[in-house]
Order: structure tokens, then C-alpha cells, then sequence
């Protein structure tokens, strides 16, 4: 199946990536089963979690215990599983058709260990801590499922990288975007060699939260380049897509991803440079990130300017909502990277800059979801909805980030629920009444997501085969 020619612009036409259908599209189908699996099932905790912190509602939520075992399933499922899931749809996109078996045994590895990490709070798994990155559960049944799912993560990188299609000789957009998916491959090598470093370098004595921070400290600042970097080529495809011209080469594309890619490299050198238990290990992390992530994404968005201007091509249903979804993920990952510079203390303003830049990668993966799953086989999306779910789901998260930005500027600390987030005064209730307000738009943005991604999937008689 060829990608769809919106002009005969070259650079227009090479924004893109063919979606060949076969077992790598098989592949790629389970993996965004899976994605929109882990939004399913993280998303039934989303509403409990944003309603335990909502004043005036708070007060007939009194599990705190079950609000932070609800956050850790939550934050695992609809961040960890959901994003590197979706990865698992590009790469397998984006693949030679080539060791088959290692892409289904990466699959069903990962559908286990996501299927246990959600049963495991039914099983008995509890002791929660949040620490950054992947908040655990102290309990066997938890760890074998993320143990399980990173193995079939590992599996996946390990086939990307050996089996991925070549940018080729000469220089295309499509190539760029290969290219860009290549790298997001060796970066999340680089944070699985991160986790084991860590693991077995981690000071004998550490304990609970402490240690568990320190695990995944290192691989977690490192995988989020490689979310980045992916967000950055789906940016690119979505504006080809959606009818806007990304009014650059393929040259200076290329460029971009690499120097998105380079601060990524300085994981190597902190591991050298510092042991991992000293507090210069995690500074020198933070430092990466706050300097390096939005390294390509700034001019990237500043070349996609086009897309908040109105064009002269009629768009579909389809292409009014990828572009939504691409306006507001340019939106929302500059207000994460600000809200970044805002951060002092850990205070709830720390989940508003990350909630930004998450969802930013969500608001991507949503756009792209709709282009797909007509090169996938089944129904595209249509209706007013497709046009105005990115807005929905945008504008409550604006409106939650600015709620947690503006609690976290008068003390709100991060991680509380209940009685324990000390909301006295009108301007820390008003705050957390608008993160609360806008989490619930957001999920209601959410849902209609699903709504409509499951619509499509759902065969029809048309799409039946014959027997």
C-alpha cells in the first residue's frame, strides 16, 4: 500500500513513509492493538486518580493507598507501554521483512508483561513507590511483568536495529524520516545498556525508593530522546500529510535528527565520569535533558509554522483532526519545555512540565493512529468527532498542566492526594480545581479517541473476507 500523494512538490511527497502491508504490517497492527490496549486499561484509573485529588470530591475517596497503586498502573500503562508499544508500530513499519519470528516474540513478550503489570494490584501486588520514570510495586508478580515486557522491548530494539529498511543512496524525505527512526533504535539501545549499568552498579545498601530512582534514573532521561525523536518524525509526516509543506530538505532534516539524537551520547560519558549512587550522576541527567531535549525540536517546529495558518487545499475529516493533533503536540511540548524552566522544589509543578512534553508525544501518536488505520486495513476515520477530539484532549490538558504549574508555584506538593495536598488557601483550591476540571475534558478527549480508533478497527460486513 503506497502512501497518498497530497501535491507533486517533492519535498511534500517525501514527508512520508510507505505502508507495506504483509507480516510486518501484521506486526505493526498488534502493536497498536496493544497501544490502545494499555490506554484502555490505564485509563479505568485515570478517572479515580483525577477525582482523589479534585477538591470537594476528594473528601469521598479516602484509599490514598489505592491512589498511588492506581498512579503506578497508570503511569506504566499509559507512558512506558503505551509509548515504546507505539514505537513498536514504526519500527515494525519501518522493517525489512526479516526474522519474523523475533517480531512475534517481542509482541507476545510484550502483551504478557503488559497483561501482568495490569492484573497484579487484582493479584495481591502492592507497596507503592513513585519514584521517576517506571514507579513500581514491591511485589514478584509486578516485576515479572515489567521484566517480562522490557525483555520484549529489548527483542524489538535488538530486530529494529539489525532488520530496519536503509535511508539508502540518495537523500529523500522518506529517508530523513528512516533515518530518524534508526536513531530513536540506538538511543533506546543505549538506555537498555543504561538500565543494566545501573543495576549492577548501584551502592550495596540501597533501598526502596531510593534505589528504584537510581535504577532508572539513567535509562529513563535516555529514553525519552528516543520518544522525541520519534515525535519529531511523525511531526514531519503528519504536516505532509495534512496538506502543509515542511518547507525544508531532506539535507537539514537530517541534520536535525542527529543533532537530536547527540545529547543522547552524553549517557556514556556520566556513566564513566560518575558513580552511579552520587548525587553528580543524577545531576549531570537532569543537565542532559534540560539542555538537550528540545535540541532539534525548536527549529523542527519553528519550520512547521505553516500549520497554524489555514491552507488553500480542502481537508478531510482525517486530515483536520492530524492536524489538530499536530498544532496543539507543538503546543503543549513548548509549554512543557517552559513550565521546565519554572521548576523549583518537588512540587506538582515537576508532573505539569512532563505532562506537557507527554502528551505532546501522545497528541502525535493519536494524529499518526488516524493516517494508519486505512493503510492498516481498516475503516479511516470520519465525522465531526475525528475533527474535534485532538481540540477536546488538548484543551484539557492545558488546562491541567496550567493548574499543576500555577498549585506547584504556591507549594502544592507533587505525589499527594486527598487531605495530605493541604489545600488552604483560594489560590492552591482554584489551582487543583482547574488541573481536576481540565484532567476530566482530557479523559473525556481520551475516550472519544478510543471511540473512534475502535470504530475503525471494528470489521464490517464489506471487510469481511469470504470464506
Amino acid at each position: 500500500m503506497k502512501t497518498e500523494s497530497l501535491t507533486n512538490n517533492p519535498i511534500i511527497d517525501g514527508y512520508a513513509l510507505d505502508v507495506q502491508g504483509g507480516s510486518n504490517g501484521r506486526l505493526a497492527i498488534g502493536w497498536l492493538s496493544l497501544a490502545m490496549g494499555s490506554l484502555v486499561v490505564g485509563g479505568l484509573f485515570t478517572i479515580l486518580i483525577v477525582l482523589s485529588r479534585t477538591p470537594g470530591i476528594q473528601e469521598i475517596f479516602p484509599w490514598v493507598d489505592f491512589f498511588h497503586t492506581a498512579l503506578v498502573v497508570h503511569v506504566d500503562l499509559t507512558v512506558l507501554v503505551w509509548f515504546l508499544s507505539f514505537a513498536g508500530v514504526l519500527w515494525s513499519i519501518n522493517s525489512r521483512e526479516a526474522c519474523i519470528p523475533c517480531g512475534w516474540l517481542a509482541l507476545v513478550l510484550a502483551i504478557a508483561g503488559a497483561a501482568i503489570i495490569s492484573l497484579s494490584p487484582f493479584l495481591g501486588a502492592g507497596g507503592p513507590l513513585l519514584n521517576n520514570y517506571v514507579p513500581v510495586l514491591r511485589d514478584p508478580i509486578f516485576f515479572t511483568g515489567l521484566g517480562i515486557f522490557g525483555l520484549g522491548f529489548t527483542v524489538l530494539v535488538l530486530r529494529g536495529l539489525l532488520f530496519s529498511i536503509p535511508v539508502g543512496n540518495t537523500i529523500s524525505g522518506g529517508g530523513a524520516l528512516r533515518f530518524g527512526l534508526f536513531t530513536g533504535l540506538l538511543i533506546a539501545l543505549l538506555s537498555i545498556l543504561a538500565l543494566l549499568a545501573s543495576y549492577f552498579g548501584i551502592p550495596e545498601g540501597t533501598e526502596g525508593s531510593h534505589y528504584y530512582e537510581l535504577l532508572f534514573w539513567g535509562a529513563g532521561h535516555t529514553l525519552q530522546f528516543t520518544h522525541t525523536q520519534l515525535m519529531l518524525v511523525v511531526w514531519l509526516w503528519l504536516a505532509t500529510v495534512a496538506g502543509s509543506a515542511p518547507r525544508i530538505t531532506p539535507r537539514v532534516t537530517l541534520f536535525l535528527f542527529a543533532l537530536g539524537a547527540l545529547p543522547a551520547l552524553a549517557t556514556l560519558y556520566i556513566y564513566f565520569a560518575f558513580d552511579i549512587g552520587s548525587p553528580y550522576h543524577l545531576l549531570a541527567f537532569t543537565i542532559q535533558m534540560q539542555y538537550g531535549g528540545g535540541l532539534a525540536a525548536l527549529p523542527v517546529a519553528l519550520v512547521l509554522i505553516s500549520v497554524f495558518f489555514p491552507g488553500k487545499l480542502p481537508l478531510t475529516d482525517q486530515q483536520r483532526g492530524i492536524r489538530s493533533a499536530l498544532q496543539f503536540s507543538i503546543i503543549l511540548f513548548g509549554a512543557g519545555g517552559i513550565i521546565g524552566y519554572l521548576i523549583s522544589g518537588s512540587n506538582v509543578t515537576v508532573p505539569a512540565h512532563y505532562h506537557g512534553s507527554i502528551v505532546a508525544v501522545t497528541l502525535t501518536f493519536m494524529g499518526l493512529t488516524y493516517y494508519l488505520l486505512p493503510r492498516l486495513g481498516f475503516k479511516t476515520p470520519q465525522g465531526r468527532m475525528v475533527r474535534l477530539q485532538p481540540v477536546i484532549y488538548s484543551v484539557g490538558q492545558l488546562s491541567h498542566i496550567t493548574g499543576l504549574a500555577w498549585s506547584g508555584g504556591h507549594g502544592v506538593q507533587r505525589k499527594t492526594a486527598g487531605a495530605a495536598q493541604g489545600l488552604e488557601g483560594i489560590e492552591k483550591i482554584a489551582g487543583m480545581g482547574l488541573m481536576g476540571l481540565g484532567g476530566l475534558i482530557a479523559v473525556v478527549g481520551g475516550v472519544l479517541f478510543l471511540v473512534i480508533v475502535f470504530k475503525s478497527m471494528w470489521p464490517s460486513e464489506k471487510n469481511k473476507t469470504p470464506s
